[in-house]
């Protein structure tokens, strides 16, 4: 049996959740942080966390389509500096997030979410989306 993850994608007002089955199969969506404040975001991911019981978290890293890393990238790494300062066992890695936000966006499309639902739930899908591919490239 496989430790469950937590996928996170980190934004800075919501930061979206997602966390794995205990096989490692499938991403379910875990719900969204909301702060405008990377301390209290990374004390809220990091409560997500332990009540999930996971052992790793997967966090979005935002490369550019060049594969360069940007401002973006350094705050993710700032977060995940706290948030490893929360956390004791549990590990922190960064994945390749390019285009899991505009896929996200595609799937609502598709479903005809719109409005203030989509705002609410973009996040969270996206975190699903990084976690899945994450999940899938390890397997």
């Amino acid at each position: 049996m496989a430790d469950k993850i937590l996928g996170v994608d980190f934004g800075d007002t919501r930061t979206g959740l997602a966390v794995s089955d205990a096989l490692g199969f499938m991403a379910s969506p875990a719900g969204t942080v909301y702060s405008k404040y990377i301390v209290e975001t990374a004390k809220k991911v990091a409560d997500a966390a332990r009540e999930h019981n996971v052992k790793k978290i997967v966090l979005g890293m935002p490369i550019n389509m060049n594969g360069t890393e940007g401002p973006r990238a350094e705050r993710v790494k700032e977060f995940a500096e706290l948030l490893s300062g929360e956390l004791e066992g549990i590990e922190i890695v960064f994945f390749d997030e390019r285009c899991s936000t505009m896929a996200a966006h595609q799937i609502l499309n598709l479903t005809d979410t719109r409005g203030k639902k989509r705002k609410e739930v973009v996040d969270t899908l996206s975190a699903q989306i990084i976690l899945q591919n994450y999940m899938d490239s390890h397997k």
